[in-house]
């Protein structure tokens, strides 16, 4: 490796900190981004959606603890989402809590559900861990549509209480300040999910992804650790869950159903499962595809074709499955593991003509074409 690509080795890894203060800066950039957003960077409508897109990202990031890291396929994922959504709005509508009092209660009880219903969900592995959460999870459904004692709303959920929300999240003077805290949001989930991998516990993880049976070989009882990833990935999901409360200003049942937790699944693949940032990225990129093509969808464009192709290309949902399955099958191990194989390609290429240099001085030392004696 010579010195300059050393030094430009270097700085690549600060890249991370070079993105976060750009992030942080972005409510003040007028900056057009044509294509990518409606208006500028620093236009309200542009921070909202980069802040569902960040939000998106923590939560799949969180959720590749089960996933990735752990090996553990769970549907129930967003239970504990929606847990802390909606305990936290009930909290400041029914207990008359303040805001910082409510967000406590919902994170409270959703780590308090993901430690019953996770102490349960482990007794079985493989398909039955699966079938168990997604159990859970369309009971929690059931219950959030069925609206018992009118609490949660219904099909039509219930709005936060503008009088116990912070000022400073209020109006859309205010949006910045919800955009900054979707990217506390992200940061405190990249720091706890970068410890927690980094830990002991961390490798045990590792070791019961490969080979559950090893671990216990070993002496270590995978279940208690198991439920520890449960616990943290149900917790950060929660903290998400008051993040969109405040970004969306009430609870709605679509965040308990598994349909959610398949978009997180259908993320963590999509960037990468068990990398450091490709479940990020993939978050980022599927709730950014989710309302632009939406957008593209019900455009003139769209409409104008013929409609062999504008009945399929009409439906946001087929433009992201295809996007899904391109990204499958062209690119296995999803977007993450993209400059890897990037940088494997130029390897083969730069080494194939040194082989063919070697075979044609290997040739050229029999001058008369004769086999050697």
């Amino acid at each position: 490796m010579t010195e300059s690509s050393t030094r430009v080795h270097r700085a690549l890894r600060w890249w991370p900190i070079a993105l976060l203060i750009l992030l942080l800066v972005a409510p003040y950039s007028a900056l057009p981004v044509p294509g990518l957003l409606d208006g500028p960077l620093g236009s309200p409508g542009s921070l909202q959606l980069i802040a569902l897109c960040l939000l998106y990202g923590a939560l799949a990031t969180g959720y590749d603890l089960l996933l990735g890291r752990t090996g553990l396929l769970s549907f129930g994922h967003a239970l504990y989402f929606a847990t802390g959504l909606y305990a936290t709005n009930l909290g400041m509508l029914e207990l008359r809590l303040p805001f910082a009092a409510a967000a406590f209660f919902g994170i409270a009880c959703a780590v308090a559900l993901a430690l019953l219903l996770g102490s349960v969900s482990l007794r079985v592995t493989g398909i039955g861990f699966s079938m168990v959460t997604l159990a859970f999870a369309q009971a929690g459904s059931i219950l959030v549509q069925r609206n018992p004692g009118g609490l949660t709303g219904g099909e039509e959920g219930r709005s936060a209480p503008a009088g116990r929300l912070p000022s400073a999240f209020l109006g859309i003077e205010n949006t910045a300040n919800l955009y900054w805290t979707a990217v506390a949001y992200l940061v405190l989930t990249l720091a706890a999910v970068h410890w927690a991998v980094g830990s002991p516990i961390g490798r045990v993880w590792e070791g019961v992804k490969e080979n559950e049976r090893r671990v216990e070989v070993l002496g270590l009882r995978p279940y208690g650790y198991k439920l520890v990833a449960f616990v943290l990935a149900g917790g950060l999901a929660a903290v998400g869950g008051v993040v969109y409360l405040l970004l969306t200003g009430g609870a709605t049942p679509q965040a308990a159903t598994s349909d959610a937790t398949l978009s997180l699944l259908v993320m963590v693949v999509l960037g990468g499962s068990g990398t450091r940032w490709g479940p990020l990225l993939g978050g980022v990129i599927y709730t950014w595809a989710g309302h632009r093509l939406g957008d593209l969808a019900n455009s003139e464009a769209i409409a104008g074709l013929p409609a062999v192709l504008r009945v399929p290309l009409s439906q946001p949902l087929f433009l992201l499955g295809g996007l899904f399955v391109a990204v499958v099958y062209l690119l296995p191990g999803g977007l993450a593991r993209l400059p890897a194989r990037i940088r494997s390609a130029r390897a083969g290429r730069s080494s194939r003509p040194a082989r063919s240099v070697g075979g044609a001085g290997a040739a050229g030392s029999h001058p008369t074409g004769g086999s050697p004696a």
